[in-house]
């Protein structure tokens, strides 16, 4: 997958308010989806589509603890997230000519009645 290809699926998953919320929430301590659910005022359906969504992009990892399942940020997987995301949005200020007129020389244009007749 190209660059331009991993950062618009960054962003598509990124693009739902309920799944940056889920993020920001299991990013302090890991969650069942009950939890999330009650936490979130959404249904335990509802939570569980969005965490497929986040396992799929491998930003969340799942862990069994007895009957639940309980949900974590992929600490490594969120570091590239936010390393790819800083190199598209970083300013660069270099001074680069306008590629439309790199390496020419800008002429000024002349009025027809400017022009020599041959």
């Amino acid at each position: 997958m190209s660059n331009p290809e991993k950062l618009a699926r960054i962003f598509k998953v990124l693009s739902v308010e309920t799944r940056v919320r889920m993020i920001d929430l299991i990013k302090r301590r890991s969650l069942c989806v009950n939890a999330l659910a009650r936490a979130l005022e959404i249904s335990p359906a509802a939570v569980s589509q969005h965490l497929r969504v986040l396992r799929n992009a491998d930003i969340v990892t799942a862990e069994k603890r007895g009957y639940f399942v309980h949900y974590k940020v992929n600490e490594a997987m969120l570091a590239k997230w936010k390393e790819a995301a800083e190199s598209l949005l970083k300013t660069n200020r270099a001074k680069i000519g306008h590629p439309c007129v790199a390496n020419k020389k800008v002429q000024k244009r002349r009025r027809p009645s400017e022009r020599g007749n041959p």
